[in-house]
């Protein structure tokens, strides 16, 4: 029993002894070697943004819509169709001039020839100059006072929703960029041109609308799409930069480390920040662009793969 046991015990240490081995060598192979570069600052342009979402709908939407109960006769125009005030949209009868007209059909062309000479047909008027964006009626079918024939736009915008507590950052006529999920690498320049007095809560958080009008309409800009707004809080052109990762912070401020003289002696430049934009951020006073600023990061070696090795054999 004695020697059982003793057995047992001398297999634990071995087992043991080669755990401290494997992770021994596992943590010698993790090693850290500090990497050091050296830059100097830029003169640049650099923008801070506020981003939200929004969603392009026609900022004046207009329905045409029957002034008597009737059918289509003639529809004159198609979705995407620019037009003016007082254009022709299209024709309809009325359902008595309807009923005539049916009834003339059995007599021949001179009955029909002649009621659609004194019953005229009704034509649906564009009241406002616009683009048709809805044209989903069709010839021959009837149609009610409550239904709209076409649809115009006058013209197509962004309406963003702000979070209440960057609306005050948002001024009439700021500029924005937008960007439509459907095309992500077109930017469109837009500026403010309304914001909405009432607020509203979308998934319990409380949000302002703003309407944004696009300088120039892209062809694919269709109503109802998706869109990512960026609208530009501060901006400054000519200004000097650095990377955000050189500046180093503690409770007396912030500094960076500024290589001086021919021995390359590193020294800690207190700097006064501007504005950033979490890549570069702006300095208003400790360095010039002449100035060699030291980086220093760490690059990891990762210890070798050992899949499929057992730690306890010797290794090949």
């Amino acid at each position: 029993m004695r020697t059982k046991k003793m057995g047992i015990f001398l297999i634990a240490l071995v087992i043991l002894a080669g755990s401290v081995f494997y992770m021994t060598k596992v943590k010698q192979q993790k090693t850290t070697n500090e990497v050091v570069r050296e830059i100097s600052p830029v003169v640049g342009s650099i923008r801070t943004f506020i981003s939200s979402t929004g969603t392009i709908l026609p900022k004046n939407r207009l329905e045409i819509k029957p002034p008597v109960n009737g059918r289509i006769e003639r529809i004159l125009v198609k979705e995407g169709d620019n037009v003016k005030t007082g254009d022709i949209l299209a024709w309809m009868s009325s359902t008595e001039r309807a009923a005539l007209l049916d009834a003339a059909r059995g007599k021949g062309e001179q009955a029909v020839s002649y009621w659609e000479k004194a019953y005229k047909a009704i034509p649906l008027i564009a009241s406002i100059d616009g683009e048709v964006i809805v044209e989903k009626v069709q010839p021959g079918q009837t149609v009610t006072t409550s239904d709209p024939v076409v649809v115009l736009s006058d013209r197509l915008i962004v309406r963003a929703q702000v979070d209440e507590t960057d609306i005050g950052r948002v001024g009439l006529d700021k500029k924005a960029f937008i960007t439509i999920d459907a095309y992500p690498d077109a930017k469109i320049n837009a500026v403010v041109e309304h914001i909405y007095y009432e607020s509203k809560t979308v998934n319990n958080v409380t949000i302002y609308e703003v309407d944004l009008l696009p300088e120039e309409i892209p062809k694919f800009f269709r109503s109802g799409m998706n869109a990512s707004v960026d609208f530009i809080d501060q901006s400054k052109e000519n200004t000097l930069l650095i990377p955000v990762e050189v500046v180093h912070k503690e409770k007396e401020g912030n500094y960076v480390l500024v290589k001086q003289g021919d021995n390359g002696e590193l020294v800690r430049a207190a700097v006064k920040l501007g504005i950033s934009d979490d890549k570069n951020v702006e300095v208003l006073s400790g360095v010039t662009k002449d100035d060699r600023i030291i980086i220093k990061s760490k690059m990891y070696s990762l210890p070798k793969d050992t899949r499929g090795k057992n730690p306890f054999m010797p290794g090949h």
